[in-house]
């Protein structure tokens, strides 16, 4: 007889889904999918509201993506005001800055608490370990002072978005066409050298070393494993800069191939002109794909390996990630890498980047200067904004509209886990017809080899459900026999 496998909740994500896998008679893998089941309407009750609340509503979408949506909402207010980067007009040197400080912090701490907490207890323990041990109390058991020196990396990240935004979640730093305040000589001088009992610089930049050194024994000890789980295709798709390596706040967007040969390039702000979303009655989570290349084709995967697939180089100022990043492409062979659980070797790599980035940026005098907004008069109003970063996840688009009175008419998200969707299931069913077919017993292990997989690009599912449009409510009453009894279709 055939099988219905639930995997119901997927654990040690953001948001609620499951997984449901469909086996048929000889035991062979017919489908498989990542049902997610919550659904947010942000982008339907923020109409109405003045414009520049826009970006402190929306961040509310997610507490743990929130300052991204902030600075992809401010980057959008600046268009809206006329003095954004799709009006020709380049941020001051201070608010520029600031804003990308915050944005580091946030990339360190968050792909800190992904490596470490949600990842870390397969690596250390096994996918077969049990579940009261792959979970961050089996880690502080095991490793007590490791997840000493974690809190401690972690807590640094936190505390400095809290002196840049102003508050530890839901900020309030960033204006149209600029931010409220910039980093003070104290503030500098706490970060730089560990005052206050925080961490010092030089020993965040060691701390997210160990990440790597993590990552780099696990990986000598299960090679073969590691590069082999869920290979799956999908194109690469990121912000670059102008020597097209990847910027976290600003630049056009680039998507590469298997090869690392560009398929498109463009700026962001014709975002509508390149990409369409699909719908599943079994999801409440689109599918972004390129409209040239079709859906199966054009689906990318975004998030720290996309990010080091396109990269060729880091600047010459993050010396230690740019070492990291070359081990990478060297042990790909120059190709981007479609192995699911390489994302963790990105993930590492990201974490001292994102240090060292935020040292620079610490010793830079830029961040203390005076001027903070751009002028701008009633006369420059568009009325509409596209702002896009790079959120620890992936890309993350916001686009505004709204009347000559200020009030929002009109809002549109595509977050990063949106974008991954497609790959995340194609991931789903790589590893349930590795390890699910012809198995007579379904092992909880064997389960969260699917749940590990998933957990490699930890999708944020409460980001990824705020849409209205096109997904249907089906709902289905099955009898005891498994029959269908009444189903209703809204």
């Amino acid at each position: 007889m055939s099988r219905k496998l639930i995997i119901d909740p997927v654990t040690r994500i953001e948001g609620h889904g499951k997984v449901t896998i469909q086996l048929n008679k000889a035991k062979k893998v017919d489908w498989a999918r990542l049902n997610v089941v919550e659904f947010r309407g942000y982008e339907k009750f923020v109409q109405g509201h003045p414009y520049w609340e826009a970006p402190m509503m929306l961040q509310r979408v997610c507490g743990i993506c929130f300052v991204s949506h902030h600075l992809a909402g401010a980057k959008a207010l600046d268009d809206m005001v006329g003095v954004g980067y799709g009006n020709g007009v380049q941020m001051l040197p201070a608010p520029e800055k600031m804003r990308r400080l915050g944005h580091y912090a946030q990339q360190l701490q968050s792909h800190v608490a992904a490596y470490f907490y949600l990842t870390a207890p397969e690596m250390l323990f096994g996918v077969d370990a049990p579940p009261d041990q792959r979970n961050v109390q089996g880690l502080i058991e095991a490793d007590p002072e490791l997840v000493r020196r974690v809190l401690r990396l972690r807590k640094w990240g936190q505390e400095l978005i809290t002196t840049v935004f102003g508050k530890r979640m839901h900020g309030i730093h960033s204006v149209p066409g600029g931010v409220n305040k910039n980093l003070s000589t104290v503030d500098r001088d706490r970060f730089l050298n560990g005052e206050g009992g925080l961490l010092s610089i030089d020993e965040v930049i060691e701390g997210a070393q160990e990440a790597l050194k993590v990552f780099y024994g696990y990986h000598e000890a299960h090679r073969d494993w590691i590069d082999n789980f869920a290979v799956v295709p999908g194109l690469n798709l990121c912000l670059v800069n102008d020597q097209g390596n990847v910027d976290y706040f600003h630049g056009d967007l680039r998507v590469v191939d298997q090869n690392r040969e560009v398929v498109e390039e463009f700026d962001y702000h014709d975002y509508l002109d390149h990409f369409e979303e699909a719908t599943e009655e079994w999801s409440y989570m689109k599918f972004p794909y390129l409209k040239r290349l079709g859906r199966e084709a054009g689906s990318a995967r975004v998030g720290s390996l996309a990010r080091v697939n396109v990269t060729r180089d880091y600047e010459a100022e993050t010396p230690l990630a740019r070492e990291a990043l070359a081990r990478f492409h060297d042990y790909n062979k120059g190709k981007a890498s479609n192995a699911t659980l390489h994302t963790n070797w990105a993930r590492a790599i990201e974490i001292l980047h994102s240090a060292e980035q935020i040292r620079n940026l610490l010793n830079d005098p830029d961040l203390q200067k005076e001027d903070l907004v751009v002028p701008h008069a009633e006369t420059d109003w568009t009325g509409e904004g596209v702002g896009v970063v790079e959120a620890p996840r992936g890309t993350l688009l916001h686009h505004y509209r709204a009347d000559q009175d200020g009030a929002m008419t009109f809002a549109n998200l595509i977050v990063a886990t949106t974008q991954n969707n497609q790959v995340i299931n194609r991931t789903i069913t790589s590893v349930a017809e590795e390890y699910l077919t012809d198995v007579d017993e379904i092992t909880d292990g064997l389960m969260n080899h699917v749940e590990f997989g998933i957990r490699a690009y930890d999708p944020c599912l409460s980001c990824a459900t705020h849409a209205v449009g096109q997904m249907p409510l089906i709902v289905t009453i099955q009898g005891a026999d498994g029959g269908v009894l009444a189903r209703r279709e809204r």
